[in-house]
């Protein structure tokens, strides 16, 4: 698996897995999704293999009352990659993004039933802090999820 930072002729098959993975309301809009991926203060890695897109993820960083935050976007899997590692390793590169660009935390909002998703973030450390109901269309609660993110290591190789 090769896995990169997104490049601007990786849109379309960037969105199509967008429409594979959910339906609308709960979609990014298309324009809404060229934001994302061209935002200052983001970073979309894309998860490839053989010449074809097998996931993407993208992470947001702002400043914050004097800190830099990190926020996951959205971390994606296309179906017939799932349960390869592919999601570990987006995740593990949006958080060493996000290092890089001096965040000290790191964190999302998730369905409350994606319970793939849960486990996934639990197990690299992320801890439940809340739940916001009504945060998806037709009144679906979403649990944050909220992970410290070490000070990047200067004399550590880039990704």
């Amino acid at each position: 698996m090769l896995y990169r930072l997104y490049q601007p002729e990786d849109f379309s098959p960037l969105y199509a897995i967008e429409e594979a993975c959910f339906e609308p309301p709960l979609r990014f809009g298309r324009a809404d999704m060229r934001r994302l991926v061209r935002g200052p203060g983001t970073a979309a890695w894309i998860a490839a293999q053989d010449g074809q897109m097998a996931g993407f993820a993208i992470v947001e960083w702002t400043r914050e009352a004097g800190a830099t935050i990190a926020y996951i976007q959205t971390l994606e899997v296309a179906s017939n990659q799932r349960r390869q590692g592919v999601g570990a390793e987006l995740l593990r590169r949006l958080e060493a993004s996000a290092q890089s660009a001096g965040a000290h935390l790191i964190w999302l909002h998730v369905d409350a039933e994606n319970f793939p998703a849960i486990r996934l973030y639990e197990a690299h450390g992320y801890r439940r802090e809340g739940k916001e109901d009504h945060y998806y269309a037709r009144s679906r609660p979403a649990l944050l999820y909220a992970k410290s993110l070490e000070p990047a290591d200067p004399r550590a190789s880039t990704l």
